[in-house]
């Protein structure tokens, strides 16, 4: 077998550099990647190179330890089966299926530690949705939806469709998403949403019963959309001393918010989430592991994997991302899928 391995080299470039299988150390076991999966959010950033100069690239996984510069291997949704095992690691871990925040490629080594097993009663696909089923349970945790609110989300990618199905589960009064692509839209309706609409709607604000300087009606509002124009919207859809929980990460594109005229007076709260800390006033009696078991079961009721619209090989990167990019309206989730050749 032969290792498969994609870098980000340039903005709007990907390359696979092959090379020979990594062989595990006495404490590692050696993976092999089934499916991995495209963020269309983070990763997106990484291929466009919209990060913010000298970020971290996610010190929370030994995998995506240091700072975003070209060449990058970035990814973070992967799935496979443990080939084989260091000395020092026990036999049961072969042969387990398991998920791994780990970039893109066919073969890799890992110590078991940093491995999460994949349940019995969960197929593959769906487990490849676990960290952005984590992270639609921490955009929970952190706007803390009550009984009886009116509440929207703003941005219909797989983190916001995995929030809204969360949310409807919620005895809400509504729940509203914005989404400008007709794909998603739908997608939003067999997920819970009431209602779903197209942000760019002359009559918006209207429906929505939000009055210029005066606020809306939302109780709690988030923003998943990815584009700072949204948050200007949620601000703009919330009621006094309503908040909104800002989820996408904008990267270093800049967000020019109205703050004049109904932000301070209607003592609206922002709040920022982000999936790699749990909130102070939380952490007590949810540490990681609690929230980890909380999106496996919501995988197993939500089953996401219909949100698959595209599978490519590869070596087809190039192709993979340039869809996204450029016709993100065809696209809700594509994933990679590693062939049964480098299986055997």
């Amino acid at each position: 077998m032969r290792r498969h391995r994609l870098e980000f080299v340039a903005p709007g470039r990907v390359a696979v550099h092959e090379g020979p299988a990594p062989q595990p150390a006495a404490d590692q076991v050696l993976v092999q990647t089934r499916f991995s999966a495209i963020s269309s959010g983070t990763e997106m950033l990484v291929y466009r190179g919209q990060w913010p100069q000298g970020a971290t690239v996610d010190a929370t996984f030994e995998a995506l330890a240091g700072t975003f510069a070209y060449p990058l291997a970035y990814g973070y949704c992967t799935v496979g089966r443990v080939i084989a095992a260091g000395s020092a690691v026990t036999d049961d871990w072969l042969g387990r299926r398991v998920f791994a925040f780990h970039p893109h490629e066919n073969l890799f080594c890992a110590q078991p530690s940093i491995l999460h097993a994949i349940p019995d009663d969960l197929d593959d696909e769906n487990a490849l949705f676990l960290a952005n089923m984590e992270t639609a349970v921490n955009l929970l945790l952190d706007g803390a939806p009550l009984i009886g609110e009116q509440v929207i989300v703003i941005g219909q990618g797989i983190v916001g469709l995995l929030a809204t199905a969360l949310l409807a589960r919620f005895p809400l009064a509504s729940l509203t998403t914005l989404e400008s692509h007709s794909l998603r839209r739908e997608a939003s309706i067999r997920f819970g949403a009431a209602l779903c609409l197209d942000p760019a709607a002359p009559d918006l604000f209207a429906r929505l019963g939000a009055l210029a300087g005066q606020g809306g009606q939302a109780d709690l509002v988030f923003e998943l959309s990815g584009s700072p124009a949204g948050l200007d919207t949620a601000l703009a859809l919330t009621r006094p001393t309503g908040r909104v929980v800002v989820g996408s990460w904008y990267g270093s594109k800049r967000v020019d918010l109205d703050l004049g005229s109904f932000f301070h007076r209607g003592r609206l709260t922002l709040l920022s989430s982000q999936v790699s800390s749990i909130a102070p006033a939380l952490s007590g009696r949810w540490p990681a592991g609690r929230r980890l078991d909380v999106a496996w079961e919501m995988l197993r009721q939500v089953r996401p994997r219909a949100c698959i619209t595209h599978r490519f090989a590869l070596a087809d990167a190039a192709v993979a991302y340039a869809l996204i990019d450029r016709s993100p309206g065809e696209t809700i989730q594509v994933i990679f899928e590693h062939p049964a050749a480098d299986r055997q």
